[in-house]
């Protein structure tokens, strides 16, 4: 089984480039996770029979976020967003951020063997005025939804976490440091995510860097391979076993972003 996770950055934008049908009939996904798709279900121009579509959309921001799940395997249930109870715990509607609910950030299926997760983290913002909801509310409340999917059966997450884990994920640690998606509190999160028992799969193939996901449109960086990997494919550590390879796939164009790729047994 394949599972494919890719910031599209507007499905009706990557569509209109002719990327996205020609990436569907080359890699094949058995599940193919989005994020940033800024369409509604309705808006969307792609029509993918052999897939069962699921969309969570920004509610009240037309052309904002937003995350799907396109599967071959009929899931068993469908969940949209994050619990209330721990939206409500987390405070993470509260002092003016407005509730994540509303910005189509979550969507999870439960498939059969496994829960499969695409999720849109928000970013921090150029100011990092957006840095205490990320660190303080949405990474401890996303991590406990994440905890308690695990419950039931292993989980598989995945999608645009907006950070660089280590100064191997970036091309330019030291620049970087301290500035939006290379906090320490960012990174932090991902401290976590590692800490309560979940595989960063793409680093059980791979070491150093060069290895990104997302590159600026400044000063020809994709060309140059200037990038970021910030685009993840996290595991219940009892699915080890079965993961067979880990990918990240940069000739897929179409978007800033590139796919990343899991294959599992």
């Amino acid at each position: 089984m394949r599972i494919i996770s890719w910031n599209v950055n507007g499905i009706r934008a990557v569509h209109r480039k002719g990327e996205f049908l020609p990436f569907i009939k080359k890699y094949k996904p058995d599940i193919l996770c989005l994020q940033e798709t800024k369409a509604l279900e309705h808006e969307s121009p792609i029509d993918l029979p052999e897939y069962e579509e699921f969309w969570n959309s920004a509610k009240k921001k037309k052309g904002y976020s937003g995350v799907a799940i396109f599967t071959r395997r009929t899931p068993e249930n469908v969940l949209f967003g994050l619990p209330e109870d721990l939206v409500k715990k987390h405070k993470l509607a509260e002092d003016g951020y407005g509730d994540p609910n509303e910005e189509g950030r979550v969507i999870a299926a439960d498939v059969g063997d496994f829960y499969v997760v695409s999720v849109y983290t928000p970013n921090a913002k150029d100011d990092l005025s957006r840095l205490a909801l990320r660190h303080k509310r949405w990474d401890p409340a996303f991590l406990a939804y994440m905890k308690r999917l695990e419950e039931e059966r292993p989980i598989i997450f995945c999608g645009d976490l907006n950070v660089a884990h280590t100064p191997e994920d970036l091309a330019h640690p030291k620049e970087n440091e301290g500035l939006e998606g290379f906090t320490k509190e960012e990174r932090e999160g991902v401290d976590q995510i590692i800490s309560a028992g979940f595989l960063d799969t793409f680093r059980l193939f791979h070491s150093g860097n060069d290895h990104y996901t997302w590159w600026s449109h400044w000063a020809n960086a994709r060309a140059r391979n200037v990038g970021w990997r910030i685009d993840y494919i996290f595991a219940s550590k009892t699915l080890k076993s079965k993961i067979e390879k880990a990918e990240i796939l940069p000739e897929v164009m179409g978007s800033d972003h590139c796919p990343v790729s899991l294959t599992i047994s």
